[in-house]
């Protein structure tokens, strides 16, 4: 082929070879040139050969590329580039830049041909074309816009979140995006309504705690068939409650919970005040302040013969000594099992003594109490720091069983009367309006405490020696089991507890400031 692009004058085949085999621009003499060698700017041939840029004279052609033809690679789909529907939402990227993209392919290695031939010095090659310069992209940098705003979550989506959101499992941005779509769409909040509503109904947020009630059915359902043959006194029966279900809360705990913070809280009789210390050392303290109740009994005294007869003097005494140098062991025993041991051994003691042993007076420093009533009130303070306890562990606990919080409530009750005078010898209660011969009636109060273990109390206020009747009444206080339980507890100041009153406004300051003050360390 000559490169005008007509017939060629000396007969070429279909491959362009001439009649005697030859390849144009190859000579008669074999003075050609390697096959594969481009032929532009050939003297004999001014049109560039078969691949040159200009086929001939011919005109209004494009000319061809140099080297091989440039065929781009397969396009990748859209999952294998990571990329969604929509995810060109801000623009189609740029070209890339002349020089960044893929490599072009080698050129192609030329087959075997004829060589010069002897004599015949190789022609140089021809300079080949530079290809022309792609016009460049625009260049990527920080564009004057901001990011895309994400688009909201479609209603099928969020709807498809409510279970989620009603079993309280999901994530902060989900629990805000779905709530905020319920404010605006009536048929998912009925659904949601209703999703929460079942949600209720697959647990019931019950204490992890036994029923309190439990021990009791089960022990009266063991002595219906079959009595103990050496009962535990009724008056006995509540301390030995309150010590099991305290035992139960201490029994799984770690030695971290052992040392968490307590904050001990009572009434002084003009203020609240408290102490700090720990689990461990709360559970010291209820084990000192039994032993008044044990050296009663002839039994062994945890602080020893030399101890002080004050119940707080007594858990200062312990707390400055530790358990360790109180009970003269090394290393240091366990004081729940101390406690335990001791607990089991007074009604074990009070069981086996009899019936005359209630009245024994158990001395408390500055006054005494029957050994009934000790109990009792040993068994209203196992309540009491069980709840401390609980509340420093973030554990739920629940009141004693009903028959034993009506026998504590009934216990201050009778210890009011006795404080009214104690608090106004010492000024702190107003005098007496009208002062009555022993056993007679006088001004009385009429205490109400609802719920389980409540019941209908008459406290006299003139003297303690007077008799409380419903005809006598003067005033009126009613307030629920836990509002009591927090004021004898000394967790509440006076004015501030939640009590219905009527009646002489003196008299009822001045009985539940003497219910308060029944609180101690």
């Amino acid at each position: 082929m000559s490169g005008a692009g007509g017939p060629e004058p000396h007969g070429e085949d279909a491959f362009g070879d001439d009649a005697f085999g030859n390849r144009p621009g190859a000579g008669r003499h074999g003075g050609g040139r390697p096959r594969g060698r481009s032929d532009e700017g050939h003297a004999d041939d001014p049109g560039g050969g078969r691949g040159g840029p200009g086929r001939g004279d011919e005109t209004g052609i494009p000319p061809e590329p140099i080297g091989p033809p440039r065929i781009p690679p397969p396009r990748a789909a859209a999952e294998d580039c990571g990329h969604w529907p929509g995810a060109l939402d801000a623009g189609i990227p740029a070209p890339r830049r002349p020089g960044y993209g893929p490599a072009e392919p080698p050129s192609t290695v030329a087959g075997p041909g004829p060589g010069p031939g002897p004599g015949t010095a190789p022609e140089p090659e021809a300079e080949s074309e530079p290809e022309a310069a792609a016009e460049p992209g625009p260049t990527a940098g920080p564009t004057a816009e901001s990011a895309p705003v994400p688009r909201p979550p479609s209603h099928d989506l969020l709807r498809s979140l409510l279970g989620a959101w009603a079993l309280t499992a999901c994530s902060q941005e989900e629990t805000a995006a779905v709530e905020d779509h319920l404010n605006d769409c009536n048929s998912c909040a009925e659904e949601a309504l209703r999703l929460r509503e079942a949600v209720g109904l697959l647990h019931s947020e019950h204490s992890l705690d036994l029923d309190p009630l439990l021990r009791s059915r089960v022990l009266a359902g063991c002595l219906g068939r079959r009595p103990a043959r050496i009962p535990v006194p009724s008056w006995a029966a509540a301390y030995d409650a309150e010590a099991a279900r305290l035992d139960a809360l201490l029994r799984d705990m770690g030695e971290a919970e052992w040392r968490a913070p307590v904050r001990l809280k009572w009434f002084d009789g003009e203020r609240l005040t408290g102490r700090d210390t720990t689990v461990e050392g709360v559970i010291g303290h209820l084990m000192v302040v039994d032993g008044l109740i044990a050296a009663s009994l002839g039994l062994p005294d945890p602080l020893g013969t030399t101890a002080p007869g004050s119940p707080s003097e007594r858990t200062e005494t312990y707390w400055r000594t530790g358990p360790a140098a109180a009970s003269g062991t090394e290393p240091r025993p366990n004081i729940r099992e101390l406690w335990r041991e001791q607990g089991h051994t007074l009604v074990r003691t009070v069981s086996f003594a009899g019936r005359g042993v209630s009245d024994l007076d158990v001395p408390y420093g500055d006054f005494a109490l029957p050994l009934r009533d000790a109990f009792l009130d040993r068994a209203f303070e196992c309540w009491v720091h069980a709840g401390d306890i609980a509340e420093a562990v973030d554990y739920p606990y629940e009141p004693p069983a009903s028959a034993h919080l009506k026998a504590m409530i009934d216990l201050c009750a009778r210890l009011l009367p006795g404080t009214l005078a104690e608090r106004r010898r010492a000024g702190l209660a107003a005098p007496p309006r009208r002062l009555v011969a022993a056993g007679s009636p006088g001004r009385t109060l009429h205490l109400e405490v609802e719920g389980v273990g409540g019941g209908d109390w008459y406290i006299p206020l003139d003297s303690p020696a007077a008799l409380a009747s419903p005809e006598e009444e003067v005033a009126h206080i009613a307030l629920d089991g836990e509002a009591f339980y927090q004021l004898a507890a000394g967790h509440v100041p006076p004015a501030e507890a939640a009590a219905g009153q009527s009646g002489d406004i003196e008299a009822i300051r001045d009985v539940l400031y003497a219910t308060a003050s029944l609180s101690r360390l």
